[in-house]
């Protein structure tokens, strides 16, 4: 079972748009949402579905909505969870930005899409760039004569319309690696892991037959090859156009992909991953008079490798004024609402290492307000690098007019949810 209703409401909880797919329960219940929502969150008890008598409400908050799913059986929440964030997804498409305002100023069309991506409850197409071929955001001429059913809704492929042509037949594929991490104040590491994604940009003409080759240490262990420089995938989630039986059978990718942008796969390594910048801090504080914060930050991967844009938050108290700088390399500005120093690296080679040093005054009344210590937080870019060492060994198109296509790959690993802690 899933939904019997959606809806759309603004921060207040007062509902902005909503669709009764069922018709089995009282569209006033969703009055009692906001109330329930308000008294968890008071008693520090806020779960992501809330229950009123035989209704639950499955929720999630964007921007400043809240997408709301009613049902009074046992539904599955999962689908109904992977529903609404498809919704987001689609809307966003449409709309560049899911907001209240977005909702206001396109109820016609929302409310089409409501009708569209879902019926008596269960989710129907939610391919947004099918959704567009038959419901645009522009007006329509009335057409009296027969009205035309994209192919792609009754297809086996509903992501893919026929007939697409190309002069040129590329495909541009990035694989986008996140670090996260966490480093204890004495150096050690907490926490860390790589999540990655796969993303494609397909220019393709006609109906084409992809398959990817990665270094999966899985494969190579299936086939008997030498497998030093594989990569064990967790946790893999496929777009919905990858065959899942002949990924479990044999581990080939083989897929007919969408047009355009879309995220292929994503996947997780749980790791030991050594930081790629690492910072040493030494934060004193002398007090009544001042603050002197001295940052060292080294790239730890490799000397060919550039970070871009890096951007190193250093926390400071918040009631420090009359901040001076001295760098060895970049700029540094402090951000007084954020109540951080904020050290701008354009380039950072590897195998470098930089010196930041900070003066501040402090007040000669010390408030009362026990500060916590927040982390030193890193921002960065590393084009042309993976940590993971995951690798596209071939990328093959098949096409029965048989044209040539290229693949073109790219890698890039950046910073995550990377933080070290101070003293």
């Amino acid at each position: 079972m899933s939904a019997s209703a959606v809806y759309i409401l603004d921060l207040k909880g007062k509902p902005l748009i909503c669709r009764n797919y069922k018709g089995d329960i009282d569209m006033l219940e969703i009055d009692h949402f906001m109330p329930l929502l308000v008294q968890k969150e008071e008693e520090s008890n806020l779960t992501p579905l809330l229950t009123h008598g035989k209704v639950h409400f499955m929720w999630i908050k964007h921007s400043n909505l809240y997408l709301v799913a009613l049902t009074n059986k046992n539904a599955n929440a999962s689908l109904v969870y992977s529903f609404l964030y498809k919704l987001i997804e689609v809307f966003t498409e449409y709309f560049k930005e899911l907001e209240e305002e977005s909702i206001r100023d396109n109820f016609v069309i929302v409310y089409e899409l409501l009708d569209e991506i879902m019926d008596f409850g269960f989710p129907q197409t939610t391919e947004s760039k099918i959704l567009q071929e038959y419901i645009t955001q522009q007006g329509n001429k009335l057409d009296t004569g027969k009205s035309r059913v994209p192919t792609t809704v009754t297809n086996a492929v509903s992501w893919r319309s026929e007939g697409i042509k190309y002069k040129k037949n590329e495909v541009f594929i990035d694989v986008i690696e996140s670090v996260n991490i966490l480093v204890n104040s004495n150096g050690s590491v907490l926490r860390s892991e790589i999540v990655g994604s796969v993303k494609l940009k397909v220019f393709l003409s006609g109906m084409p037959e992809l398959r990817l080759g990665l270094n999966d240490r899985v494969l190579f262990e299936l086939t008997g090859r030498n497998k030093n420089k594989t990569v064990e995938l967790e946790d893999v989630k496929f777009h919905q156009c990858v065959r899942l039986s002949r990924f479990e059978n044999d581990r080939t990718i083989s897929f007919i992909p969408p047009d355009g942008d879309f995220e292929l796969m994503s996947y997780r390594l749980n790791t030991q991953v050594k930081p790629l910048i690492w910072i040493e801090s030494v934060i004193e504080k002398f007090s009544h008079s001042r603050l002197e914060i001295m940052v060292k930050a080294k790239g730890q991967f490799k000397k060919q490798s550039v970070a871009n844009n890096v951007e190193i938050s250093v926390p400071v108290p918040s009631d420090a004024d009359s901040p001076k700088f001295k760098t060895s390399v970049g700029s540094a500005k402090y951000v007084p609402e954020k109540n951080v120093v904020i050290w701008t690296i354009k380039s950072f080679p590897g195998g470098k290492e930089y010196l930041m040093r900070a003066h501040f005054g402090l007040p000669s009344v010390e408030t009362e307000e026990l500060e916590g210590k927040p982390p030193i937080s890193v921002k960065f870019e590393i084009p042309y690098f993976t940590v993971s060492g995951i690798q596209v060994r071939y990328m093959k198109i098949i096409e029965k007019s048989g044209y040539q296509a290229l693949p073109w790959v790219r890698y890039i690993t950046q910073s995550g949810d990377y933080q070290l802690r101070t003293n």
